[in-house]
C-alpha cells in the first residue's frame, strides 16, 4: 500500500495496514546499523552497540528515531531520512544506566527504507575536549605568567592575588594558596592566598606551615591528590582541615621551591579532564615567574642596601680598562665624585683630573705598576674648587685578577677624609702646643724626689725665652738663690706644703739672666707610687708679672674711682635684681637721710609706692646684654616729705650666660622740674576753664532761667487762688531737675580744676569723653556745631589720669570749635561738625577728633605742638594747649599726632592698653 492509499484509508476510519516485514539486516562488526522507514521510524537495530542503548517505551507502532536520542539531538533529525542524505550526523543516544553514547553516522537508501550507519566517537570527543582544555589551560597559564613577569615590583602582591583569584574562578576552586620557603629556608609559609566568600578559612596570609610539606617531596608529582596521601601523611590532615584537596609542586634547580595548595576541591570529579601535567604546568606558570620576580626584588633590595652602604661609607668599586684608557665606577661613587651616576665607562683622564695635582702623578705611576701585577695602596686628595674647604681624602686599593687577555684591574675607593683631617688637626694641634709652650710665659717643669729633697730634672723650652736659663742653671741651690730675698721664705714654705699636702699654689719673684725680677705663679702636684711614696713633682711657672702690675694699677684706679664716686653730686648706687642695695654713695645717703654704711642691705623699693615698685621691676627685667641701659623718671615717697622725682639711669651687668647679676645706677633730682611741669599743666587747665567761661555760664544760666519761669508760674497760680497739688509737684520736680543739671556742671568744673593725682591709675577713656561732652556738648550745639560721637562698645583700660585726658580732649574740641566758627564767618553756608570717635586693637586705644574747618597749613604742621605757638590772634590764645596736651599724652606712654583730611584736620590720641594685672591691681 502506498502513502496515498494509507491516507485515504485513514479518512475512511479504517486501520492502517502494517508494512511487510523487512528482510534481516547484516550484523556489522562495530558500531550500530539502524533500519528506518520513510517516516524515520526504527524498524530494526543490529551491531554491538545495540545492547548499550536504552529502549524506548513499547507501543503499537515502531518507535521513532527521535525516541532513542537526547532532546538536542532529536531536533537535528527532524524530517524524513531523505532529507539527511549527504550529511554527517553526530547524535547523542540514550544509553542504558543513564549514560550517553556519542555516535556519528550517515544514511543511505535501502530496498524498503533507509539504513543509518553509526560509529562510536566518544573517545574522539573526549580526546578533543582534553586537547581543548589543555589548550585553554596553557593559554591561561601563559597569560598568568605574562602578567607576573610584566608587572612592577611594587604591584607584585596585588597581581599575584589577581592571578590566584582568576585561577580559582576558572576551575571553581574554593580555597587556593601558594606556599614558599621562608627567608632562612627552614620551613614553608603562605605567600599568596585566595578564599571564596562562602568557603571555610583554611589558611591566612603569612601563616607558617613548618616542614609539613617536606614529606611530599618523594611522592610528587606521581601522587598529587591529597586523598590518596591521607593515610601516608597524617600531618597533612591539619593542613586541609580534614577536607578534600591536593597540592601541586614546583621544582627548580634547587628542588621543590613552591607548592600550590587547592583546598575543599575534589579534583577527580570537578576537573576530570585535567591531568597531572596540566596542574604541574599551571603551578609552574604561577610560581616560576613569581619566584623570579621575588629573586629580582631581593637582588634589587641587596643592590639598594649595597649602594646605601657605599654612600654612607663613602666608598665604591672601580675597574680599570687599561687598553681603552677608561675606568668604570660604581654609581654611588660616581655621584660622590660629582660625576654622572652611570654604569658606562668614563675616560681615565677625567677621573685623574679629580685628583689633587700633588697626588696625581704618583697615582698614575701606581696604576702602571698595577698593570704589572703589583697591588695598589695609596691615599690621595681630591681637587676642591674652594681652597678654604678641608680636602677630601680617599684610600685607593686595587689588584690585578687573572693574567694575559683575561686580566682585570679592579679595586675600591674609600672616603677617609675624617681620619686624615683628624690626623692633620692632631698634628697641627701638637705643633701649636709645642710652639705655644716654647713661646708662652708658662714653663713646665719636673722635679725628682731624691732623699727627701726635690731636684729639678726637666724644664720646657719656654724657660730660655722667659728667664734666659738652661737646665744646668736650675739646680736646687742655684734656684733658691734666684728667688727674691723677700720671697725666699714663701718659696721654702711652698716646697714643704707640696711634700706635706701633695699640691701647692704659690706666687713669688724670680731673677732672670739680666737681673730683672719676674712674678711667677707656681702650681705643682706631687706624684706618688703604689706604696704612697713620693716619686716626682710636676708643675708649671706662669709669668704673671703684667697681671700683678695690672692688679696694682686696678687697685689704684679703684681708689681714684671711689674718691670720684664719693665726691660726685649725682646719686650713684649698685643693687641686685630684687632692688637690694649693695653700694650707695654719700649724696644718695644724704638724700635718703641715712648714713652711707646703712645703705648696703636695704631695699630701694622701700621708698617706692606699690605702683612704682612694680613698674621699676618690669623695666629692669627688660634689660638684656644687647640693650643693657634703661632710663626712666621715678617717684619716691620720703617719710615726712613731699614726693621726690628722680631721673634714673640703669645699666645691667650680666654673666657669661646672659643672666642679670647686678644693676649700676645713676640718678639726679628732678623734683623742681616735675613740679614746674605740673604747675604748667594746671595753668593750662585753668586757662581752658577760662576760655570755656562763657559756655559754662550759659550752661548754668539755662537751668536758672527754667527755675525762674517755673517759680513765676507757681506764684501766679497762688495769686489767683488756683492751687493744685499735681501742678505744684510737677513744677517742683522740674525745678529739682534743673538744679541737679547746674550742680553737675559745677561739680565737674570743680573736679576738672582739681590737681591731678601723683600716681597713674587705670581708667576707661570713655569716662574722659563723657566728662568732656558734659562741659561742651550743649554749648557746641547752641553755636550750631554738630557733634558726631561714636563710642567703642568694648570696654578698654589705659593707665594715666582721667582728668588730664579730658583736658586734652577739651583743648582739641575747643580748637576745632574756634576754627569752625571762624570759617563759618567766611562761609555762611558751612554746616560745621566735629567727629569724636574711639577705636582699639590688642595693643592701642585711639581717640580721633576730626572737623571740617579746612585743615592746618602744611607749613605749620611741624610746629603745631611747640610751646607758645598759636594761630589765634594776639591776646586770644596762650599757645600752651597743644604743647601741654602733647606732654600729657607722652607721659601716659602714648602719642599725639595731627594730619589733614579732605575737609579739615584730624588729631589722633594713641594710648597703650593697660595689662590685665595692672587693671586688677
Amino acid at each position: 500500500m502506498n502513502s496515498g492509499d494509507r491516507l485515504f484509508g485513514r479518512f475512511r476510519g479504517s486501520a492502517t495496514l502494517q508494512p511487510p516485514p523487512a528482510p534481516p539486516l547484516p550484523t556489522p562488526g562495530v558500531g550500530l546499523l539502524v533500519h528506518l522507514d520513510h517516516q524515520a521510524r526504527v524498524l530494526q537495530l543490529t551491531g554491538p552497540l545495540r545492547y548499550a542503548l536504552a529502549q524506548p517505551a513499547s507501543g503499537e507502532h515502531p518507535a521513532a528515531l527521535a525516541d532513542y536520542l537526547l532532546a538536542h539531538s532529536a531536533r537535528s533529525v527532524e524530517g524524513s531520512p531523505q532529507d539527511w542524505q549527504g550529511q554527517t550526523l553526530d547524535l547523542d543516544w540514550r544509553g542504558s544506566g543513564g549514560q550517553t553514547l556519542h555516535l556519528r553516522g550517515w544514511v543511505q537508501p535501502a530496498p524498503q527504507g533507509w539504513l543509518l550507519h553509526l560509529l562510536d566517537i566518544g573517545d574522539l570527543l573526549l580526546e578533543r575536549q582534553q586537547a581543548q582544555q589543555r589548550q585553554d589551560s596553557q593559554q591561561f597559564a601563559a597569560q598568568m605568567s605574562e602578567q607576573l613577569r610584566l608587572c612592577s615590583l611594587s604591584r607584585l602582591p596585588e597581581v599575584l592575588h589577581e592571578q590566584l583569584h582568576g585561577l580559582a574562578l576558572h576551575w571553581h576552586i574554593p580555597c587556593l594558596a601558594l606556599a614558599l620557603l621562608d627567608d632562612q629556608e627552614q620551613g614553608w609559609h603562605i605567600h599568596g592566598l585566595y578564599q571564596g566568600h562562602d568557603a571555610p578559612q583554611l589558611w591566612h596570609k603569612g601563616q607558617a606551615l613548618g616542614t609539613v610539606l617536606d614529606s611530599l617531596h618523594g611522592n610528587a608529582p606521581q601522587s598529587l591528590t591529597f586523598t590518596q596521601g591521607l593515610s601516608e601523611t597524617p600531618r597533612l590532615q591539619t593542613l586541609f582541615g580534614n577536607r578534600e584537596g591536593f597540592v601541586v609542586p614546583f621544582r627548580d634547580d634547587h628542588g621543590v621551591a613552591a607548592w600550590l595548595l587547592c583546598g575543599c576541591y575534589p579534583v577527580r570529579q570537578l576537573a576530570p579532564q585535567m591531568g597531572e601535567r596540566d596542574w604541574l604546568h599551571l603551578g609552574a606558570a604561577l610560581a616560576g615567574p613569581l619566584l623570579a620576580r621575588l629573586r629580582e626584588q631581593q637582588h634589587h633590595n641587596q643592590l639598594e642596601r649595597l649602594e646605601a652602604l657605599q654612600g654612607l661609607l663613602g666608598t665604591g668599586w672601580w675597574e680599570l680598562f687599561a687598553q681603552d684608557e677608561e675606568i668604570q665606577l660604581a654609581p654611588q661613587l660616581a655621584l660622590n665624585l660629582l660625576l654622572e651616576p652611570q654604569t658606562r665607562r668614563v675616560p681615565l683622564s677625567a677621573w685623574l683630573d679629580l685628583i689633587h695635582p700633588a697626588d696625581r702623578e704618583e697615582l698614575r705611576s701606581r696604576l702602571q705598576e698595577l698593570q704589572e701585577g703589583k697591588p695598589l695602596l695609596l691615599c690621595v686628595r681630591l681637587q676642591r674648587t674652594d681652597p678654604h674647604q678641608p680636602p677630601l681624602w680617599y684610600r685607593l686599593q686595587g689588584q690585578a685578577l687573572g693574567i694575559g687577555q683575561n686580566q682585570r684591574l679592579v679595586g675600591f675607593m674609600l672616603d677617609i677624609s675624617d681620619i686624615k683631617n683628624q690626623e692633620q688637626q692632631a698634628a697641627a694641634a701638637h705643633a701649636r702646643l709645642d710652639n705655644l709652650i716654647a713661646h708662652s710665659p708658662a714653663v713646665i717643669y719636673v722635679q725628682q724626689y731624691v732623699e727627701g729633697a726635690l731636684q729639678p730634672t726637666f724644664f720646657s723650652d719656654s724657660l730660655q725665652p722667659l728667664l734666659g736659663w738652661s737646665l744646668s742653671d736650675c739646680n736646687a741651690s742655684a734656684l733658691a738663690e734666684r728667688v727674691h730675698a723677700d720671697d725666699r721664705e714663701r718659696y721654702f714654705e711652698r716646697t714643704r706644703q707640696l711634700l706635706r699636702e701633695g699640691a701647692v699654689r704659690s706666687r713669688y719673684r724670680l731673677r732672670d739672666s739680666r737681673g730683672e725680677y719676674h712674678w711667677v705663679l707656681d702650681e705643682a702636684r706631687l706624684l706618688r707610687d703604689d706604696l704612697g711614696m713620693p716619686v716626682e713633682a710636676v708643675g708649671l711657672w706662669l709669668d704673671v708679672t703684667e697681671a700683678t702690675q695690672a692688679s696694682e694699677q686696678i687697685r689704684q684706679s679703684e681708689e681714684r674711682y671711689r674718691i670720684l664716686v664719693e665726691d660726685s653730686p649725682a646719686m650713684i648706687c649698685r643693687y641686685l635684681p630684687d632692688l637690694t642695695l649693695t653700694f650707695g654713695n654719700r649724696p644718695l645717703a644724704t638724700y635718703l637721710e641715712c648714713q652711707p654704711e646703712q645703705l648696703p642691705g636695704s631695699n630701694l623699693g622701700d621708698w617706692l609706692s606699690a605702683e612704682q615698685h612694680d613698674a621699676f621691676l618690669q623695666r629692669i627685667a627688660q634689660l638684656t646684654p644687647e640693650f643693657p641701659v634703661s632710663t626712666a623718671q621715678i617717684c619716691l615717697q620720703l617719710p615726712g616729705r613731699e614726693h621726690a622725682w628722680w631721673v634714673w639711669s640703669d645699666r645691667g651687668v650680666f654673666d657669661p650666660q646672659g643672666r642679670l647679676q647686678e644693676i649700676q645706677a645713676v640718678g639726679r633730682d628732678n623734683t623742681e622740674v616735675r613740679r614746674a611741669q605740673l604747675q604748667l599743666m594746671q595753668s593750662a587747665k585753668m586757662a581752658t576753664l577760662g576760655e570755656m567761661a562763657t559756655g559754662l555760664a550759659h550752661e548754668i544760666n539755662q537751668p536758672l532761667n527754667v527755675i525762674r519761669m517755673a517759680i513765676v508760674n507757681v506764684l501766679k497760680r497762688l495769686g489767683n487762688g488756683e492751687v493744685e497739688r499735681n501742678y505744684l509737684e510737677e513744677k517742683l520736680k522740674r525745678i529739682e531737675g534743673q538744679i541737679q543739671r547746674a550742680a553737675r556742671v559745677v561739680d565737674h568744673m570743680r573736679v576738672f580744676g582739681r590737681r591731678s593725682e601723683i600716681e597713674q591709675q587705670p581708667f576707661d577713656p570713655a569716662q574722659a569723653v563723657e566728662g568732656c561732652l558734659s562741659l561742651l556738648a550743649d554749648g557746641m550745639r547752641g553755636k550750631g556745631v554738630e557733634l558726631r560721637v561714636a563710642h567703642s562698645e568694648v570696654e578698654t583700660q589705659v593707665r594715666g589720669h582721667v582728668d588730664q585726658l579730658e583736658q586734652v580732649l577739651i583743648n582739641l574740641l575747643v580748637n576745632a570749635r574756634d576754627a569752625l566758627l571762624e570759617r563759618r564767618e567766611r562761609q555762611p553756608d558751612l554746616h560745621p561738625w566735629i567727629a569724636l570717635y574711639t577705636e582699639h586693637d590688642p595693643q592701642w586705644v585711639r581717640l580721633r577728633v576730626e572737623d571740617n574747618a579746612g585743615g592746618i597749613d602744611p607749613r605749620l604742621l611741624g610746629r603745631i605742638f611747640e610751646p607758645f605757638f598759636t594761630t589765634k590772634p594776639v591776646g586770644v590764645g596762650t599757645g600752651l594747649g597743644l604743647s601741654v596736651s602733647y606732654g600729657i599724652v607722652e607721659n601716659m606712654g602714648g602719642r599725639l599726632s595731627v594730619s589733614n583730611t579732605g575737609e579739615g584736620a584730624c588729631f589722633c590720641i594713641e594710648l597703650p592698653r593697660a595689662e590685665a594685672d595692672q587693671i586688677t591691681r
